[in-house]
């Protein structure tokens, strides 16, 4: 995948991620992708693993913003460098992490998530949101 065809995909692809919109979401994901993140670390594989995480993860961070740092192209996808704004309370933590991610017919078969976690989950202990 080129570095312009890759930003351009993930301009929509994280844009889906804000909003509660679940059903919008998985639909970059193909049928039997999988999907790995801190808080699943032997990953999901499939929709129906998929999208209940997605609607329950989305239906708890509405409001929560991703944009593309940077878009490393590989072979089978792009590795991509993000920032995330995560409203906690009356906060707004910023996380910087990397996704891995392989398409396939311009779907996602497979995507990995990495990023340190901590200042988010103190800031979500704090606010007794967890």
């Amino acid at each position: 995948m080129h570095e312009a065809e890759a930003l351009k995909f993930c301009e929509k692809w994280l844009t889906a991620w804000t909003g509660n919109r679940p059903e919008k979401l998985i639909e970059f994901y193909a049928n039997h992708a999988f999907y790995r993140d801190p808080a699943k670390p032997h990953g999901i594989q499939g929709h129906d693993q998929i999208r209940p995480y997605f609607q329950k993860l989305l239906e708890r961070n509405p409001e929560w913003v991703w944009t593309a740092s940077k878009v490393f192209p590989t072979k089978d996808g792009f590795i991509l460098k993000w920032k995330a704004e995560i409203p906690v309370g009356t906060r707004v933590i910023v996380e910087e992490g990397m996704d891995v991610v392989e398409v396939m017919f311009d779907k996602i078969v497979h995507n990995e998530v990495y990023f340190d976690q901590t200042n988010w989950l103190e800031a979500i202990r704090e606010d007794k949101w967890i």
